[in-house]
C-alpha cells in the first residue's frame, strides 16, 4: 500500500536514495524533508542512518532519525529511514568505491520495493559516474541503472523547469557522434516517451514541438540533412500515430514557443540543446524524471558537488521540485 492515512487525507509514500555518501544527497533529502515548501508524504529514506546523522549536524538540522524495517513501518510526521548500503569507511567528499556500492544498494532497494508497490515512487539524490566506475559497475548514471533493474528497453531522459519541458533523444554523448544517432527510430521513439511523459503530467493531449538538429532546421538540406532523413519522417510517422507532434522547429524558435505555451514539451536532439535554455531560466531548480520505467522516478537536476559536501550550504530547492513532481505525476493506465 503507498498511501497511509493522517486524518481524512491519504498521504502518498515516496522512497528517497541518499546518493553518493561523500555528496551533498544526504543533506539535500534531509534539508527538502525539512522545508516548508515539502508537500505532505510519507518518507522512506534508504541509505546509512550514520550518514544521515552527520549530515544533518553539518546542516545545523535538529532531526530524529526513525528506522524501520520496511516501507510499511513508515510512520507519517516522521523522517524514516531504512539501513541500506553501509560501508565501513568514513565518507570523504570525493568518489569512492564505497560510495558507489552503497549508491547502487540504496536505488536497488528502493527499486524493488517500487516494483512490488510499497511506495508511489523514487526521488534520487545524485550519484557520481566516478564512484560507479571505481565500485566496477558499467552504468554511466541513474538512467542506465535504473532501466536494466526494471526490465526497461525504451526510455527516455526529461528534464523539468519553470515552463518548459525537454525530453532528450541523445544524452551524454559527444557532439562528434550526435549526427550518427539521429535516426528515424530513435527520434519516433523519442516522441512516443514525449507524449507518454505529458499524459503522465496530466495533459490529455501533449502538444509536442520537435527541434531540429542544425540551424535553421536545416534549411531544406543546405545546412544539413539529418531534418529530411531523420526527424521529419519521425514527426509524420508520430502524427499518424496519434501524437499532437510538430516539426522539426529551428532549434533557436521552439524554446521560445514552448515558453510562451504553443508546446507542452518540446523533444531535442541533443544535451546542451534542452538543458542551456531550460537552466538558463531554473538553474537552481530543475527536475530529472526518467521516463518509460514501471515506476516513477525523479531527481534533482545537478550532481554531487564534492566540493561543498559536508559543509551545510548545499542547496535543496531541486531536490524540493524533485519531490513535488513525484507526488504529482501518474503512470497512464494505458503505457
Amino acid at each position: 500500500m503507498v498511501e497511509a492515512s493522517k486524518g481524512d487525507k491519504l498521504l502518498k509514500r515516496l522512497g528517497f536514495t541518499m546518493g553518493d555518501r561523500g555528496g551533498i544527497g544526504p543533506e539535500i533529502v534531509l534539508k527538502a524533508l525539512s522545508s516548508p515548501d515539502c508537500p505532505p508524504h510519507i518518507p522512506v529514506i534508504y541509505g546509512d542512518p550514520a550518514v544521515l546523522e552527520q549530515a544533518a549536524r553539518s546542516a545545523g538540522l535538529n532531526l530524529s532519525l526513525h528506522e524501520i524495517r520496511t516501507a510499511d513501518d513508515a510512520i507519517s510526521g516522521r523522517i524514516n529511514v531504512q539501513p541500506e548500503g553501509i560501508v565501513t569507511e568514513v565518507p570523504l567528499p570525493k568518489p569512492s568505491a564505497g560510495g558507489g556500492k552503497a549508491s547502487v544498494a540504496c536505488i536497488r532497494r528502493a527499486v524493488q520495493v517500487a516494483l512490488s508497490g510499497g511506495i508511489y515512487g523514487i526521488v534520487t539524490a545524485p550519484i557520481s559516474k566516478e564512484s560507479l566506475y571505481l565500485a566496477g559497475y558499467p552504468w554511466p548514471g541513474h538512467t542506465e541503472l535504473l532501466a536494466e533493474l526494471t526490465s526497461t528497453a525504451d526510455y527516455a531522459m526529461m528534464l523539468v523547469g519553470g515552463p518548459l519541458r525537454v525530453v532528450l533523444v541523445t544524452t551524454h554523448v559527444s557532439l562528434r557522434r550526435v549526427a550518427s544517432m539521429i535516426t528515424e527510430e530513435r527520434v519516433l521513439s523519442t516522441i512516443r516517451m514525449a507524449d507518454r511523459a505529458g499524459r503522465m503530467l496530466g495533459f490529455a493531449e501533449p502538444r509536442i514541438g520537435v527541434a531540429g538538429l542544425n540551424p535553421h532546421a536545416g534549411e531544406a538540406g543546405v545546412l544539413g540533412d539529418e531534418e529530411g532523413i531523420a526527424i521529419r519522417p519521425a514527426v509524420v510517422r508520430a502524427a499518424r500515430e496519434g501524437s499532437r507532434v510538430s516539426g522539426p522547429v529551428p532549434p533557436d524558435v521552439v524554446f521560445r514557443q514552448a515558453y510562451r505555451g504553443d508546446y507542452d514539451l518540446v523533444v531535442v536532439m541533443y544535451h546542451d540543446q534542452g538543458l542551456i535554455p531550460l537552466k538558463m531560466i531554473a538553474f537552481e531548480s530543475g527536475v530529472n524524471v526518467t521516463v518509460g520505467l514501471p515506476i516513477i522516478r525523479t531527481s534533482p537536476d545537478h550532481g554531487t558537488a564534492f566540493d561543498i559536501a559536508g559543509k551545510g550550504v548545499a542547496d535543496p530547492r531541486s531536490m524540493v521540485e524533485a519531490i513535488k513532481l513525484a507526488l504529482r505525476l501518474e503512470i497512464p493506465s494505458s503505457c
